[in-house]
């Protein structure tokens, strides 16, 4: 089977991109790559072009039968995507090296759409210029923190390159497991027993089995969270290589993870999850008309989909998090009130270590300077709420209170209905 796609995703495991955000592409692939490189871990070889002349000498040096140019973008389903140029396509196969500068230049400066990119699309800045390879077969593999196991497990299947949910469903004798003890590591015996079970056989049962020690030390030099290959493929010339990979990371390791943290280019993100991200806030953006203004995912979730069920629709996803300070719910406000597609904001907090009153100190605050233009309904429960409802009581501003969220969700909704 002939591959002309190379596709190795890193996923920045970030609470705000856990929620609503799509899973697909969230960095580059030749990061992904390098990354893998550098743990040992067998990939296509491959080099990264800004400009056409760098793309044609890069697929000259390759030497490979046949190559494959993909534009380098956050998002999937490039293959079908298609420039401004007018280039049809985001990944090119080729036997011929010397088209792909033509191909580069076609791709490089221009806007490439697809299904997951607005409808402008998003501008290409750089290509990746790879080595094709064929696959006889594929496996999954896959290494993850495991509660129940209280650390790291490996997990494989000799059914690669399909949804491994529908594997476990359908067939599952042919999931295999092995439990990692953090301190010993993956020994000889498990990485061998796991390539037996993932079917390689002969020289390319070793090669696999050091493969899946080379992917447990990226694991633990990343500080990684999850380590998934689909597939893990060999090649008629007996290789085993990494085609795929998706490589979620521990957020909380961030500070010992700096260059790898430095990766996750926010450039192609929308601008408003970018601002709220450095305040700690957690945004997502829907197509409604009523903002929302939570702590926590899941509170934040019901919120939506309450105000979903009294007729209204929502305009955001916004939590709030736990250590919040005044200035973090007037920067909130801000992202809220600069959408003109708000029309009303429900603030639904209930206060554990969030304290109420620091919430209506930053309501208040936020709703003078900012001069807001909008209804507002707010929902506080917990820890000094009763202080929290003095200073909204005695503020003076036209903000109404709401005696749980069925309330402040109807609420919500019939002053859109109002206007």
């Amino acid at each position: 089977m002939e591959i002309s796609v190379i596709v190795i995703k890193l996923h920045f495991q970030k609470r705000q991109k856990n929620t609503l955000r799509h899973d697909e592409d969230c960095e580059y692939e030749y990061q992904s790559k390098k990354l893998m490189q550098e743990s040992g871990v067998t990939v296509q070889r491959f080099y990264v072009a800004d400009n056409s002349p760098d793309a044609l000498q890069a697929a000259k040096r390759l030497n490979a039968k046949e190559i494959v140019l993909k534009a380098q973008i956050l998002a999937g389903g490039r293959g079908k995507g298609v420039f401004n140029s007018g280039l049809k396509g985001g990944v090119h196969l080729t036997k011929d090296p010397s088209v792909v500068g033509e191909l580069a230049s076609k791709m490089l400066g221009y806007s490439l759409t697809t299904k997951q990119t607005p409808k402008e699309g998003v501008k290409v800045k750089t290509v990746m210029v790879a080595e094709a390879l064929d696959i006889t077969r594929e496996t999954y593999f896959a290494i993850l923190m495991d509660r129940a196991c209280n650390g790291p497990v490996m997990v494989g299947s000799p059914q690669g390159g399909m949804d491994i949910e529908e594997v476990a469903d359908k067939s599952p004798e042919l999931i295999f497991k092995e439990v990692i003890d953090i301190f010993e590591g993956v020994r000889d015996d498990q990485a061998l027993r796991m390539a037996a079970n993932l079917g390689f056989k002969g020289p390319l049962e070793r090669q696999a089995a050091d493969q899946i020690k080379r992917l447990y030390d990226l694991f633990l030099k990343v500080d990684a969270t999850q380590v998934e290959v689909n597939p893990l493929g060999e090649t008629p010339e007996g290789q085993v290589v990494c085609f795929d990979a998706k490589i979620n990371f521990d957020d909380n390791a961030e500070f010992r993870q700096k260059a790898v943290f430095a990766m996750d280019d926010m450039s192609e993100s929308d601008p408003t999850e970018t601002e709220a991200a450095k305040w700690d806030l957690k945004y997502i953006g829907l197509d409604g008309n009523i903002a929302c203004f939570v702590n926590g995912a899941g509170l934040a979730m019901a919120t939506c989909d309450i105000i979903d069920l009294h007729g209204g629709k929502p305009a955001n996803f916004l939590d709030l998090g736990g250590g919040v300070k005044e200035k973090q719910v007037y920067e909130a406000f801000k992202l809220l009130t600069a959408d003109p597609k708000v029309e009303a904001i429900l603030v639904n907090i209930f206060g554990g270590i969030v304290n109420c009153a620091i919430i209506a100190n930053g309501i208040t605050k936020a709703c003078r300077e900012l001069e807001l233009k909008v209804p507002l309904v707010v929902r506080l429960e917990g820890t000094n709420v009763q202080e929290a409802k003095r200073i909204l009581s005695e503020s003076g501003l036209p903000i109404v209170a709401a005696n749980d969220l069925d309330d402040a969700a109807k609420k919500a909704v019939a002053a859109i209905t109002r206007k």
